[in-house]
């Protein structure tokens, strides 16, 4: 039938609406009111201002931090640099969260000052293809949803890992921080150096560091906010340019170590060769980036109210991580305090992460001079702050509330990620989170006891430890059943004895999707161990594969036809059939099951 208007409808009476013509008003009304995607709407001229202010105060932030990053990761902080620029711009019309700034973060600094990235015949190209191969395994996993797997990580192994990389950007710029030549195989060994050496620390640069640390907990505090930060890092520069000039004092500064031109970056390609190398590295920096990338997402919630979606945010970061490689960059991540910054300072759209990437731009063109006397004891001040920030002693002490087992994965977390190199700790975290997840997962099999009244209510009771004489015991287990909880099941379940005689089990497994070898094997040696007491096992199943799965091992042989149940529609129907059939059975003694054990296999 038409729905085209037709009479007075067509003339445009006040009739009813047909059903469609309901429907079509309805999607009118909703394509109205539709909010556009924030990357498709243009921004106000209001809007544009606010960008720019949020844009202009990250720019300018973004400095000394991505020179700081590249002195935490041992290479040049030119590095650092160029990996906040490109890594933002880069993501910023990638990721789904409007104000994530993909720029290099602490945690993933350390990782590229472990891969002894020193030993390649050319340390900075191989830097630049660990971005690039970092950015494709990130894409790769937003594509695969990889994100699924960061659920499985604890909070144990998490917090110890955030807890140790905060101590060691502590202990890694102390050498810095102090002016002292260190010597040591690691963090930890360098900062015994420096306690049983004290002569080695040069005073000059010790003051340098003092004053631009005192100045960023100062001025943070003040009306400056996060420009509290540059004007710290200005006031330690313009310090340590005062002692060397007045007392001949040899603080060093950025363009001791590396030349600052007034150029961008031009573009290089990976060194393929480099890629097997890599592969350990890359892996934990992607591993990294995607747990923090996955905080910034879920606690800076985008304008529109959109919510976030992880696999274009991991995808974002990838495509970062490939950009800043290219443009010479260190590998980069879904930064929190940047991110939160630029939502902060009232940015409305992600076009203030490209004013950002303007701002440093522009410095790098036409103040490289100036960046070039950036002092190195007022870098390593500002990544001391951040380190003691990053540690955070109530969340260590809710995780060790948490019991014993949670208190020992953390610290052996903290103690891996101080004492091996921490791209291998990362991975090793991640392994022992996985056996953490199985060993919690296996200890949580519960098994009750249904018992059915005559008006067919159950009710929950603990089970008995042995099976009573010439009975029905209805079993009901919970929790993840699977290969390694096989043996807590077994354990679980209420033994046959001498005075079991004449009894019926029924283990309802109604909700299990999928039987495994070990738990097949399980139930084989308990219905063995009924029948030798002169007792029968009956199974309810609702899944047509595990039944499958029973049958392919002979399990459904062995315990007869009769005794296995298959689940309806109606929840309980099945159990209670079984319950009563049981019943029939015990008080038979007839139909009791035979005396001679099963033949199980």
């Amino acid at each position: 039938m038409s729905d085209e208007p037709v009479g007075d409808e067509a003339a445009g009476a006040t009739a009813p609406l047909t059903r469609r013509a309901r429907r079509e008003q309805e999607r009118g009304k909703r394509r109205k009111i539709r909010v556009r995607p924030e990357a498709s709407r243009r921004p106000d001229r209001k809007g544009l201002r606010r960008d720019a202010t949020a844009g202009l105060v990250l720019g300018i932030e973004s400095v000394p931090d991505g020179l700081a990053s590249g002195l935490l990761a041992g290479v040049n902080p030119l590095a650092g640099l160029y990996a906040y620029l490109f890594g933002m711009v880069g993501a910023a019309f990638v990721t789904s969260s409007t104000f994530m700034a993909v720029q290099a973060t602490g945690a993933m600094a350390l990782v590229v000052a472990d891969a002894g990235l020193g030993s390649s015949p050319d340390p900075e190209r191989t830097l630049y293809t660990l971005a690039v191969l970092t950015g494709i395994i990130m894409i790769a996993a937003g594509l695969l949803r990889g994100g699924t797997l960061l659920r499985f990580v604890p909070t144990a192994v998490m917090t110890g890992f955030v807890t140790a990389v905060g101590v060691n950007i502590v202990l890694g710029q102390l050498g810095a921080f102090t002016g002292a030549e260190l010597e040591g195989s690691g963090r930890v060994a360098k900062t015994m150096d420096l306690l049983l050496h004290p002569g080695q620390i040069d005073l000059p640069s010790l003051l340098v560091g003092v004053v631009t640390m005192a100045g960023i907990v100062l001025l943070q505090r003040t009306r400056l906010g996060a420009m509290g930060l540059v004007v710290a890092v200005v006031i330690g520069s313009a310090l340590a340019a005062w002692v060397n000039w007045a007392f001949g004092a040899e603080v060093q500064i950025v363009s001791d170590i590396a030349d600052v031109p007034h150029s961008l970056p031009t573009p290089v390609l990976p060194s393929l060769s480099d890629v097997p190398d890599l592969i350990v590295p890359a892996l934990s920096l992607a591993f990294i980036g995607l747990v923090q990338g996955a905080a910034v997402s879920a606690a800076i919630p985008n304008p529109d109210g959109r919510v976030s979606d992880p696999t274009r945010d991991f995808v974002g970061q990838g495509v970062g991580n490939i950009v800043a490689g290219l443009f010479r960059g260190m590998p980069v991540g879904g930064s929190m305090s940047a991110s939160a910054l630029v939502a902060a300072s009232g940015a409305r759209s992600r076009f203030a992460l490209l004013f950002a990437g303007g701002v440093m731009a522009i410095v790098l063109l036409a103040f490289a001079d100036v960046v070039g006397l950036v002092a190195m004891p007022a870098l390593a001040a500002l990544l001391i702050i951040v380190g003691a920030g990053a540690i955070k002693p109530a969340r260590v002490r809710s995780v060790i509330k948490t019991g014993r087992l949670q208190t020992v994965v953390l610290g052996v977390t903290f103690v891996l990620t101080l004492v091996v190199p921490v791209q291998y700790a990362v991975l090793l975290g991640v392994a022992l989170a996985i056996v953490l997840h199985v060993v919690e997962q296996s200890n949580r099999i519960r098994v009750t006891r249904l018992l059915i009244e005559d008006d067919g209510r159950m009710r929950e009771v603990d089970p008995p430890p042995t099976v009573p004489a010439h009975a029905v015991v209805v079993l009901q287990p919970y929790g993840s059943l699977f290969f390694a909880s096989a043996p807590t099941l077994r354990d679980r379940l209420p033994v046959a004895d001498a005075n079991s005689e004449g009894s019926v089990v029924i283990l309802r497994m109604r909700g299990i999707d999928e039987i495994g070898l070990s738990l097949i094997g399980v139930l084989k040696e308990y219905a063995a161990s009924l029948a030798a007491h002169d007792c029968s096992l009956i199974l309810t199943l609702g899944n047509d594969r595990v039944l499958g799965q029973l049958r392919h091992e002979g399990l459904v042989d062995a315990l007869g036809e009769g005794n296995v149940y298959m689940g309806t529609e109606w929840r309980g129907e099945t159990v209670r059939r079984a319950y009563r059939e049981a019943l029939e059975r015990v008080d038979t003694p007839g139909n009791r099951p035979p005396t001679e054990p099963l033949d199980l296999g």
